[in-house]
């Protein structure tokens, strides 16, 4: 395992949470523009367009990884820290950023995403029609 350049990896999980951020979010924010509902009956109800799309998403995380491997053949970026306070400002990003972005979800309710078709429960008959639909 290589040590060193932590700010590297530092900066790299910086953006990755900010890719989050973005991917988790809607494009039009209801904190800011209020609700958008249709008006007319011509108008498509869209509950949820991402403010960065998946394939954007994965495309920007596979540069920055990219960028960052590159970067580490540069021993200048090879800067001396002390790893544990990195790692742990980090998380403290990491958490408050994510506990901010969950609470706006739960605000406004709305779930990025989907957990496969929708399934309604089906009506039991009860004794009184089972028996009528008896000869």
């Amino acid at each position: 395992m290589v040590q060193g350049f932590y700010i590297i990896t530092y900066a790299l999980g910086i953006y990755i949470i900010q890719l989050l951020i973005a991917f988790l979010s809607p494009q039009v924010d209801p904190e800011v523009d209020g609700p958008t509902l249709p008006t007319r009956g011509s108008d498509e109800f869209r509950p949820f367009v991402r403010r960065l799309p998946e394939f954007k998403f994965w495309y920007s995380l596979t540069k920055a990884v990219c960028i960052a491997f590159v970067l580490t053949f540069f021993s200048a970026f090879d800067v001396p820290v002390f790893w544990p306070i990195l790692l742990f400002y980090w998380l403290v990003l990491f958490v408050s950023t994510m506990k901010r972005q969950i609470m706006h979800m739960v605000k406004y309710k709305y779930v990025p995403f989907t957990f496969g078709k929708q399934r309604y429960g089906r009506k039991v008959p009860s004794t009184d029609e089972r028996s009528a639909s008896k000869p």
